[in-house]
């Protein structure tokens, strides 16, 4: 069953995109690189972490459970075809959102230390878009909600994209500007936030476009 299915996908995206890379991460650095104890409760990047987490579960977890339970998928969306391109999107996202946190090599973080200076990573992915993993996160979510194309997948996929860009917008990109000045500037205003080209920064509109 296709719900069955996005569950097994969103189960293994949380396993090697959480689990495996932390413990790559802490055999390669004897750190986690999990840094969400450090936002406060109430803090921008508290709020961006726990509506990412949130939409996640929805699209991830609610909206199979939600079809196993006999809420019907949105008409529009419900064809062999499209359950098949979810699940070719969803497979790519996994594979893409681990292929973009191994690039980021010591410098992965989840969450934000605003103490720490890690090095600024324009390699790989990061040479197209500043946000690889978040993008191809989004793409592994859309997949799994084309899956199983409910309401609770599409308000899944709304929530999931507001918590990202909260996190993103709030949170990492005035951090990165404070740690690394004007290379950061240069790198983003050449290079798009989640999309080749869009979302660059401007150096006198810190939230871009």
């Amino acid at each position: 069953m296709t719900a069955v299915a996005a569950l097994a996908l969103f189960v293994v995206f949380m396993l090697l995109s959480g689990g495996v890379r932390t413990l790559i991460q802490r055999r390669r650095t004897g750190d986690t690189g999990n840094r969400r104890r450090s936002a406060a409760r109430g803090t921008p990047e508290w709020w961006g972490l726990a509506v990412a987490d949130l939409g996640f579960l929805m699209v991830g977890l609610g909206a199979p459970v939600a079809a196993l339970a006999g809420v019907p998928p949105l008409t529009v969306a419900d064809h062999p075809a499209v359950h098949g391109l979810g699940i070719v999107l969803a497979v790519v996202g996994i594979l893409a959102t681990f292929g973009a946190q191994l690039v980021l090599g010591a410098s992965w973080r989840i969450g934000v230390d605003p103490s720490e200076h890690t090095a600024l990573v324009t390699t790989g992915a990061f040479r197209l878009v500043r946000n690889p993993v978040f993008t191809a996160a989004l793409v592994t979510f859309l997949g799994v909600a084309l899956m199983v194309p409910n309401a609770v997948a599409i308000a899944g996929l709304a929530v999931t994209l507001t918590g990202m860009e909260i996190q993103v917008r709030l949170v990492e990109e005035p951090h990165l500007r404070r740690v690394h000045g004007a290379t950061y500037t240069d790198y983003s205003s050449r290079v798009g936030r989640f999309l080749a080209g869009l979302g660059r920064l401007r150096g006198d509109h810190p939230h871009g476009s």
